[in-house]
């Protein structure tokens, strides 16, 4: 699947071999184990080396170490990494910015971080419909035009904001590309404490009461299928669990959290391990794992492609290949505790048969794993990643590449019927019903579908309407934003793509000077240049509250809309550089994966993504209304 990988997973297609050298020459490592991914013609997706220069030669070592690139990583002694990492980084491993004066002072107990307004996990509550209602959101659509700037904070050796936000108790929890985790004061932006993952972490945040031990827990996955439970008021490590041994698996969805157990989904970049001839294609299945809260042991698990891989008969002389593979799942489980189930949505086969459980939705019983149904919405879709030449990998016949990406959504309707509502990569979006087996209700397109979507990361569903953000990434008309009426499918109103803010000013970059985290909030200036990535497309998970949708875009813009009739209310223009409250420089660029945080009337977002198609960033806003008279 083509979801928004690590800048580091091409890095994949390294050579086999490794270079002994006494003194290890980065240059001439580079050329012998990555220059074919990352020079001129290079390798589809993988990033250059100007963009794996702005992660810094700490966070390289890090991921050849023990993130994603790990596997890759580990027939080099120490020196070859840090030797590979100073030269793409032009310059030696260390030089952190020093962030002493970021700390809070003296903090109220973190007591009950549940009794207040708060977000906790992907979607607000276990059913994912992203939507904050008015007691919890303490913003109306009245406010959200003035809406400015409170404070932001910078990432150093990042260049995607990979984790939504997480705000309970009145601190911000957020996790970080490369492996960071830190409670900051939801109102301020100073830090209260962190803690260092063994790789990175992308999921968000859940936040659970401990019932055995008191008090309450963070819990979260990284991308070396590590979870982990921490000390909501201190940060200390209370368990980590590896949930999958397999060499490509990660954890992107947010666990969930119900009645002392921990739903955790695991997806995986095998696909891009894969795109090496070399590498024997393909072993990864997708599946949710259930863990005992309060020590971490395990469950129950369950593969969602119930046969185990073996051997392909159309393995090539010298290539054995293996199969049935893929169906990852990218997106945290949506749980219907009224039913007794969950649900998933899965992606791409890997190998050719595709299995019949990919690119499907699927329940699976909450107390025992069981698959319960499975209704699959695009078959055959076998795909890999920089399918070239005469790579055995390779399906025969590529599929389009059209996951669910998303959490499935459960909604009670004004009629009282409960409705499960997916969205797809293809653009198709579904309303199905949970009880008979995922059978469609009703059906829309959102817009043309690509690799990149599509409906990519979420969307969002209150109690009439279902609203979906269009990615077209790839196609020629990419973005939009659909209402569409729960009961129907019938499209209610539709927000035509705006003109992309990062086009405005090709030659504005900084010309405006850095914008303020405490002064100046609000303005417009600074852009970054126009260039590839500068579009409309919407693939980031959008959010509501009541009469307000959010939607942060590729181009860097960050705009409210009218849920009433799709009318723009607020617009933001999150390109180019921001003051931060830790020190670190920071810079916006296109909004895409985690989507907008609404709690206590602040909204948070993330700034950045590089992959194909969109721009790097490495920033945290925050917005607030101005407590000046008239507000």
């Amino acid at each position: 699947m083509t979801r928004t990988l690590s800048l580091l997973v091409c890095l994949a297609l390294l050579t086999a071999s490794a270079v002994a050298a006494q003194t290890p020459d980065g240059a001439t490592l580079f050329e012998d184990r990555c220059a074919m991914c990352h020079t001129s013609p290079g390798v589809d997706r993988a990033p250059t080396v100007e963009a794996l220069r702005a992660r810094g030669a700490e966070a390289i070592v890090n991921a050849l170490t023990s993130g994603v690139m790990q596997v890759e990583g580990e027939d080099l002694t120490p020196g070859e990494r840090a030797a590979i990492a100073a030269f793409v980084a032009g310059g030696p491993v260390g030089g952190v910015v020093d962030t002493s004066l970021w700390a809070c002072g003296t903090a109220a107990a973190l007591d009950d971080p549940l009794a207040a307004p708060y977000w906790s996990g992907w979607g607000v509550g276990p059913e994912n419909r992203r939507f904050q209602p008015a007691e919890h959101a303490g913003l109306t659509a009245r406010q959200v035009p003035d809406l400015t700037l409170q404070w932001a904070v910078g990432f150093a050796d990042t260049t995607s904001m990979w984790a939504q936000p997480t705000v309970a108790g009145g601190r911000l929890f957020i996790g970080s590309q490369e492996g960071t985790v830190s409670a900051l004061d939801a109102k301020t932006g100073c830090r209260h404490w962190s803690f260092t993952a063994a790789a990175g972490v992308r999921t968000a945040i859940s936040v659970g009461a401990r019932a055995d031990s008191g008090g309450h827990a963070l819990f979260f996955g990284d991308v070396d299928a590590n979870v982990y439970a921490i000390n909501a008021a201190t940060g200390a490590e209370l368990w980590t669990r590896e949930v999958e041994a397999h060499p490509g698996a990660r954890i992107t969805g947010a666990p969930v959290l119900h009645d002392g157990r921990l739903y955790v989904s695991v997806s995986s970049v095998e696909e891009a391990l894969a795109a090496n001839p070399a590498y024997p294609c393909c072993t990864f299945r997708g599946s949710v794992v259930a863990l005992d809260a309060e020590s971490g042991e395990q469950i129950w698990k369950t593969y969602v492609i119930p046969e185990a891989p073996g051997p392909l008969a159309n393995s090539e002389v010298g290539q054995e290949r293996f199969g049935p593979a893929g169906a990852a799942i990218w997106s945290a489980a949506t749980l219907d505790v009224e039913r007794g189930a969950l649900y998933v949505g899965t992606g791409n086969a890997y190998t050719q048969p595709a299995a019949e459980t990919s690119d499907a939705v699927m329940a699976l019983d909450l107390e025992t794993g069981a698959i319960r149904w499975t209704n699959q919405m695009t078959p055959a879709d076998a795909f890999i990643m920089g399918c070239r030449g005469t790579n055995a990998n390779c399906p025969e016949d590529a599929g389009p590449d059209h996951d669910f990406g998303a959490s499935p959504a459960l909604v009670t309707m004004t009629n009282g019927r409960d409705l499960l509502v997916v969205g797809q990569k293809s653009g198709e979006t579904y309303g199905l019903d949970p009880d008979a087996e995922g059978s469609v209700v009703w059906q829309y397109v959102a817009g043309p579908g690509s690799a990149l979507g599509g409906i990519e990361w979420g969307f969002a569903v209150d109690g009439d309407k279902a609203y979906f953000a269009n990615s077209g990434m790839l196609t020629a008309e990419p973005g939009g934003l659909s209402a569409v009426g729960l009961r129907t499918g019938e499209l209610v109103w539709y927000a035509e793509p705006p003109a992309p803010l990062c086009a405005e000013a090709a030659d504005a970059d900084g010309a405006a000077g850095a914008r303020s985290g405490r002064a100046g909030r609000g303005g417009r200036g600074g852009r970054g240049g126009a260039g590839f990535g500068c579009n409309a497309a919407l693939p980031a998970a959008i959010t509501a509250i009541p009469g307000v949708i959010f939607s942060g875009s590729n181009d860097g813009g960050f705009r409210a809309h009218s849920a009433e009739n799709g009318d723009v209310l607020w617009t933001f223009d999150a390109n180019g550089e921001f003051e931060t409250v830790n020190g670190v420089p920071a810079r916006g660029g296109s909004i895409n994966g985690p989507g907008p945080v609404v709690v206590d009337g602040m909204v948070y977002v993330g700034v950045g993504y590089q992959f194909i198609g969109s721009r790097p960033g490495n920033v945290l806003l925050a917005f607030g209304i101005d407590s000046s008279p008239g507000h």
